[in-house]
């Protein structure tokens, strides 16, 4: 146990109220301000991408104690399934001996944790809006508006955890010698849905998440507990085909039925909620410092917005929060020491999965239809099942291993560079699993 802090968290989202179940445990006074109502007495639709929880994920809820919980709400996918046009839909294992991600609802999964959040005593300030943090003094100012007046709360310690648009991270950068940067996406997203079947199943296989690769834009797929399943239409938001240029009703039922024939009748809402929900944007957000003395502390999204095409922005968040707590356990109340060796540790790996975050994007949406692609998967399968103490391929280092996302980086872009050379070799795809090919690699990592 540390001393008793009084402690504020701003955002009750996925991070924020996980990191408040922790501060918790450890015996501070915690209260979460958040500026919308609160999530479990709204509806929550129309502009969410469903969560893929993996091992490092899991390890912080395991933590917190509180894994079991989450896992009844949760649907193991062991695999890709690829829809290609014209073509029998295929399935790609995203792991081996069952290693599964795991489908859970944004919705559900938020609900569940602030619920969690107050049996452990936790305070939740809905509708309360922060606008400004002295970050010296650690007090927050809240009001109905930014010129309406304020209210100040005093606080030992501050956390921002208000997403990639925080506004604590905003007061941060008023700071000098603060470095922040944001890039967008030029492709968007936005929800839909496929609704289960009449008795309650899944149209599809409910065990995958399901991807439909077309070159610069995509559409997934991941499963829920009702038997549905949450959609999104990952497309530019400019050009040719774009959400500029999906204007009516025909287009989009056009657009539909030319690229995605195979679920064009399994979404029957389709032309509804496409111009009911919102068209998203999808940014990336890079900062540092990401602390302010021993009173404010940035975690999650307000440090590290990435986006959403390795599923790894949840965990990552989570992550900070097993960094965190062990260095509390390491510190104790030094505080000062605590947060500059939690953003020493975490702003590289938070770097590191931005990349792979946005490089996925390319394999997602076009790689996974190539043969050669397909090809390159299975030989590295194949060998790191021979041979798992030399090679773990780079998905399986970041979602299924305790490896650090910079570690992850630097020993995927060494094994890319062998691959390419392996997809070189004459005859390549006539005897890929041959001791030739075997060989070659085993020499290659000995370089």
């Amino acid at each position: 146990m540390q001393t008793s802090k009084k402690i504020a968290v701003v955002g009750s989202g996925l991070v924020g109220s996980l990191l408040a179940i922790y501060l918790r445990h450890r015996g501070h006074a915690v209260d979460v301000f958040d500026r919308r109502p609160d999530i479990r007495e709204v509806e929550f639709s129309g502009r969410s991408i469903n969560l893929a929880m993996s091992f490092r994920g899991w390890k912080t809820l395991e933590e917190a104690g509180i894994d079991e919980a989450i896992r009844k709400i949760a649907i193991p996918m062991n695999k890709r399934a690829i829809h290609v046009v014209d073509k029998e839909v295929y399935f790609q294992p995203y792991g081996r001996d069952g290693e599964a991600i795991y489908s859970i609802s944004r919705g559900l999964l938020n609900k569940k944790m602030i619920d969690l959040a107050e049996e452990a005593g936790v305070n939740f300030i809905f509708e309360s809006k922060v606008w400004d943090v002295s970050l010296s003094e650690a007090i927050i100012y809240t009001g109905d508006t930014e010129k309406s007046p304020w209210e100040a709360h005093k606080y030992d310690i501050v956390f921002g955890a208000d997403g990639a648009f925080s506004r604590v991270r905003h007061k941060m950068q008023r700071s000098s010698m603060f470095n922040y940067s944001q890039e967008f996406l030029e492709v968007g997203y936005k929800e839909l849905s496929i609704p289960a079947n009449a008795d309650g199943s899944h149209k599809l296989d409910k065990n995958s998440l399901h991807i439909w690769p077309r070159g610069n834009f995509m559409f997934i797929a991941l499963p829920n507990l009702d038997g549905s399943f949450t959609c999104t239409l990952f497309l530019p938001h400019e050009g040719d085909n774009s959400f500029a240029a999906l204007t009516d009703e025909d287009k989009v039922k056009d657009f539909f039925e030319v690229y995605f024939p195979t679920i064009n009748d399994e979404i029957p809402n389709l032309i509804r909620d496409f111009f009911k929900n919102p068209t998203s944007a999808l940014v990336t957000t890079k900062c540092y410092p990401w602390v302010h003395g021993n009173t404010v502390a940035l975690i999650g999204d307000s440090a590290h917005a990435i986006v959403p095409f390795y599923g790894q922005g949840m965990n990552a968040g989570f992550e900070d929060i097993t960094t965190l707590n062990h260095l509390m356990n390491v510190h104790g109340d030094d505080w000062g020491t605590i947060f500059q060796e939690y953003q020493k540790e975490r702003k590289p790996n938070a770097d590191a999965i931005a990349e792979l975050s946005y490089r996925n994007f390319m394999e997602m949406s076009s790689k996974t239809a190539s043969v050669d692609f397909q090809l390159r998967k299975k030989i590295e399968a194949w060998f790191s099942s021979k041979h798992p103490e030399l090679w773990l391929p780079l998905y399986s280092r970041v979602t299924f291993s305790n490896d650090s996302y910079a570690e992850a980086l630097a020993m995927g872009d060494m094994q890319a560079t062998i691959m390419d050379k392996v997809m070189q070799l004459e005859g390549i795809h006539m005897d890929w699993n041959s001791e030739r090919v075997e060989s070659f690699i085993i020499e290659e990592l000995k370089k």
